[in-house]
């Protein structure tokens, strides 16, 4: 971008004719500098430059120099916060003082603020990429372990199970196997580590498009983005449908929003042409009366070149509602959003119907709330019937308890470590500031209540209301609602109240008259603290549960043994917090005793020998022999989340050494596997060769 003024808009007399050769030639433009010297020439000025030019690269060798001095085996009821140097934790508040000295200068470069903005990603999540030599989390491990399943059949699965639900929802896991076999890669396994980096850093073009869509000042479009990633701490970035959903959700919003956003400036432009009172209009733009241009096809400054490729689709008349090609586009967002995972769609429903509450957003909205209802109804009528029919009652019992569905995720701390009651009333305040904060951004400021900011608030809440998803529907509402309640947030911090919103539309490469002022030293200083105080708890919620949701090669090594069992085997575990215990989840039955519920769950917890001895007893419908496996993450399962007591742990470790029907057949100091030999004879089939069997 060139730092030219706007020049005002002269027409010749149309009776004139044209000379032959400017008056006034041009001179000739500026050569711009290339690589280093052109990010230093756009870096901030002053003290404020000076800061954000130095605490970038300083926090990026701090946390690399950080990372071999981690010990993960210091890993307890704080997660990884535990096993981090002292010298890491500078890395994200440098970070965060750097960033807050970029939007202290009087004009905001993209390529600083972007820069943090990514520095920022791959200092939170890939902190665990690098520092574990295996996939993180037992769910991630399930997603992988079917889409090997789905590229083994080349399709759905038969004989999955209770995991036949992703059958019907394959999208996510079929658009993998694609990936792998246009690739040649053997498992998901090589990126899926990865997966959290990627998400984020894609999350980062939707983010864009939908922030410049509500504003061009770029203070207050960093700074949303800013504050969602400093306060996204649900952990819903792994390699999972709800991730992938998520992000194709974001991106039909930011689409459909900037479409909104393209039909108001037409209509603006158009009101400015028919009252002609103020100046004359050319074909190039509208003078209002207070003089500033109006370019009629400008959508704004020219910005990141991914959110500008983003935003090229809604090109064109917006008078004429959507063209074949944008409309397509959404349609197989929302085709893969609908084949990918049961939420995410309803959730978009309801934020569309919302959005389309407006008159003027209608001829927009309507098109495509349409096709959402409409794929969502014909998906789960044919490809998802069984589902849908199995579990009906209960989603419809579940709209008269709105109460217990906001509630459902925080019923089981009672018994958790101190640790992890610290950590869930960090989660439960920093949830409540960014709420608190974007409410009064809303207050605050009347024109973010006019582009569609409150709509994308308010729908995760009713769908809240309404379904307690397995206990997580609070903490999918609010990252539902973060992209909203974060520019809400921004608009309180960096907004001016008169005046914060910057001009709709201004001529091509021509940067915008800044709409927020910097703000004084005390300002700068509150917004630094309260960023860190954000950020700071997010990585309590992100990282405190990383004790078990980390997996050791010695545990991936024992559940690999256990997959490659004779085919009929039946798994026995204590909980389902494994490595990929869904391996060959087609030829294997698994039973994990801590799902069970009510007294079954309370019997295991008071006399865990003779729960497991029943557990084994029960004949194994495919007439395999029966296995048993217990790992460390299983153990650390059971204390974080306070499923069962030490004492109940503990026993059914014992019970499971002295008894004579199982016989160990692998042990490495992380897991151990038995073998249910029926009367402590040695009967059943032959272990797997390979194991450690000391």
């Amino acid at each position: 971008m060139t730092d030219a003024p706007e020049r005002e808009d002269v027409r010749p007399d149309p009776r004139t004719p044209a000379p032959r050769t400017p008056v006034h030639a041009d001179p000739a433009p500026a050569r711009r500098p290339h690589g280093l010297r052109a990010a230093l020439a756009a870096a901030p000025s002053g003290p404020s430059g000076w800061i954000a030019l130095g605490a970038l690269p300083v926090a990026l060798a701090l946390w690399l120099l950080a990372l071999p001095n981690a010990r993960l085996s210091r890993m307890g009821d704080l997660g990884l916060l535990q096993a981090l140097p002292p010298l890491w934790f500078a890395a994200p508040v440098l970070l965060t003082v750097g960033f807050v000295a970029v939007l202290r200068s009087p004009v905001v470069r993209h390529r600083w603020a972007g820069a943090y903005v990514l520095a920022l990603i791959l200092v939170v999540h890939g902190t665990p990429s690098l520092l574990y030599p295996t996939l993180r989390y037992a769910w991630a491990w399930k997603h992988v372990a079917i889409v090997d399943a789905m590229l083994r059949h080349g399709g759905a699965v038969p004989g999955a199970g209770k995991l036949d639900v992703y059958n019907q929802w394959p999208g996510f896991f079929e658009f993998h196997a694609l990936v792998l076999r246009a690739t040649g890669l053997d498992s998901v396994l090589g990126y899926a580590s990865w997966y959290p980096v990627i998400t984020n850093v894609l999350l980062l073009g939707p983010l864009l498009l939908l922030y410049r869509s509500f504003t061009t000042d770029r203070r207050l479009v960093w700074g949303g983005i800013w504050l969602y990633y400093a306060t996204a701490w649900v952990g819903q970035d792994y390699f999972s449908p709800q991730a992938f959903a998520y992000l194709l959700h974001l991106t039909v919003i930011a689409l459909v929003v900037h479409r909104l956003a393209a039909r108001r400036r037409l209509a603006r432009a158009a009101a400015d042409a028919d009252a002609g009172a103020g100046g004359s209009v050319s074909p190039a733009g509208s003078v209002s009366p207070a003089g500033s241009v109006r370019p009629t096809g400008s959508a704004g400054p020219a910005g990141p070149s991914g959110a500008r490729a983003l935003g090229t689709v809604l090109d064109g008349s917006a008078r004429a509602g959507w063209r074949a090609a944008p409309f397509a586009l959404l349609l197989v967002l929302i085709a893969a959003i609908v084949s990918s995972h049961q939420l995410t769609p309803v959730m978009l429903a309801v934020s569309l119907l919302l959005l389309a509450l407006g008159r003027r957003n209608r001829r927009t909205v309507l098109p495509v709330l349409a096709a959402v209802v409409g794929l969502t109804v014909l998906w789960d009528a044919t490809v998802a019937r069984p589902f849908v029919s199995a579990n009906l009652s209960g989603l419809i019992a579940a709209l008269g308890s709105p109460d217990h569905n906001a509630v459902a995720g925080l019923a089981r701390l009672g018994e958790a470590p101190f640790g992890q009651i610290l950590a869930s009333w960090a989660d439960r305040g920093l949830t409540a500031a960014v709420l608190l904060l974007a409410l009064a951004g809303a207050l605050r400021h009347r024109w973010v209540r006019r582009v569609g900011l409150l709509p994308l608030l308010v729908a995760p809440v009713a769908v809240l209301l309404a379904n307690a998803y397995d206990g997580e529907m609070l903490f999918r509402a609010y990252l539902f609602a973060l992209p909203a309640a974060a520019f809400l947030a921004a608009a309180l911090l960096w907004g001016n109240r008169a005046g914060s919103r910057a001009e709709d539309a201004l001529p091509p490469g021509t940067p915008p008259r800044p709409a927020t002022r910097p703000g004084g030293p005390l300002r700068t200083g509150v917004c630094a603290v309260l960023l860190l105080g954000l950020l700071g708890g997010t990585l309590f919620g992100y990282y405190s549960k990383e004790a078990m949701n980390y997996f050791t090669p010695q545990e991936v090594a024992a559940v690999r043994y256990v997959a490659e069992t004779p085919a009929g085997s039946r798994i026995v575990s204590l909980t389902a917090n494994e490595p990929g215990g869904e391996l060959n989840f087609d030829t294997h039955d698994r039973l994990v005793l801590g799902d069970a519920a009510g007294e079954d769950l309370q019997h295991l917890a008071t006399a865990p020998g003779d729960a497991l001895r029943g557990a084994l007893a029960t004949p194994n419908p495919a007439g395999g022999p029966t296995y048993l496996i217990l790992t460390r993450a299983q153990v650390l399962d059971c204390e974080l989340t306070g499923l069962l007591p030490a004492s109940a742990v503990q026993g059914l470790a014992a019970a499971a050494a002295a008894e004579p029907t199982l016989r160990r057949v692998y042990a490495n100091e992380d897991a151990v596997v038995y073998q249910y030999t029926d009367s402590g004879a040695g009967g059943g089939a032959t272990a797997p060769a390979g194991g450690s069997t000391p």
